[in-house]
């Protein structure tokens, strides 16, 4: 039923709407959590608001599951229609332009070692898109709901369930060609980390069973573009991965320190936009991106 003192035409909060429309089409209430950046217990509570006020059950709940009512299903396009509508006249208010715009928040190294060299590509595919790529390193939420797609670093289960796996890399070190002149020792060698990552030293060396030195001291930087650029200029070793150090090991600005590599358990993951918030720049890129990753 409406608040008391709402008159009948009364509209619902757009929370509730939200929740619902997120629940109804992921099945889960865990997963429209996980979307819409809110506890499960809130989208529960949200979607049941929903229900009293309009006097329907809209979901069958279930022990593990959770399907549409017949209430549901017929309210779930009018909800889909309204959001859509909404959208459309957002962009026609603000500028018939905005569907060429993009925001990509982005890992930084993943934007410097994949992403920027093959812009070119982009942009003869889709000239007329702008892309603003936001590079943050250790608060990936800062900005993530003003950006409308995000790439982050990350292992699996720390991600949503709206995250779409882009990579499966294998870790191993990487130098300048000569370094060490050309006989590299890791003794005796400065080695490069990128900090907060389980791909480091201590689990490359765990991975064939060799000993580790706990007392060398290894430079820790907040970036990979940090430690791999130093290795690009001859300062040490880097640890890196395929899809960042691919292009470098194919121009010869990077060489394998040694054959061996290691699974690594972090990967890149792609953020959609919800598909409300869909626009031709989101829908191009997304594209594009499929095209240029191999399947995982």
């Amino acid at each position: 039923m409406p608040p008391p003192g709402s008159p009948p035409s009364s509209l619902p909060p757009l929370t509730w709407l939200r929740a619902f429309e997120a629940s109804a089409r992921h099945l889960s209430f865990t997963r429209a959590a996980a979307e819409l950046n809110l506890t499960q217990s809130a989208i529960s509570q949200h979607v049941r608001s929903l229900e009293n006020f309009l006097g329907r059950e809209l979901f069958i709940r279930k022990t593990r599951a959770l399907e549409l009512s017949e209430a549901g299903a017929n309210y779930m396009p009018i909800v889909r229609e309204a959001f859509d509508l909404i959208a459309a006249g957002t962009q026609a208010f603000t500028g018939g332009d905005q569907g060429r715009h993009l925001v990509l928040q982005c890992n930084m190294a993943f934007s410097v070692f994949w992403l920027s060299p093959r812009l070119p590509r982009l942009y003869a595919r889709f000239p007329w898109l702008v892309l603003n790529i936001v590079t943050p390193i250790w608060d990936p939420e800062r900005h993530a709901s003003s950006a409308g797609t995000e790439i982050r670093f990350g292992r699996p289960n720390d991600m949503s369930a709206a995250a779409v796996r882009l990579t499966r890399d294998r870790f191993y070190p990487v130098c300048a060609p000569g370094y060490q002149g050309g006989a590299v020792d890791f003794s005796t060698a400065t080695l490069l980390d990128c900090a907060g990552v389980t791909s480091s030293w201590g689990a490359w060396f765990k991975s064939q069973n060799r000993p580790f030195d706990r007392n060398h001291e290894i430079s820790l930087a907040s970036t990979y573009v940090i430690a791999m650029t130093a290795a690009v200029n001859g300062t040490g070793i880097s640890m890196s991965h395929d899809t960042l150090a691919g292009g470098l090991l194919e121009s010869g600005q990077l060489v394998r320190a040694s054959d061996h590599s290691a699974e690594q358990l972090e990967s890149y993951f792609l953020m959609p936009p919800p598909s409300h918030a869909s626009t031709p720049a989101s829908r191009a890129f997304l594209e594009w991106l499929e095209g240029e990753l191999p399947p995982v």
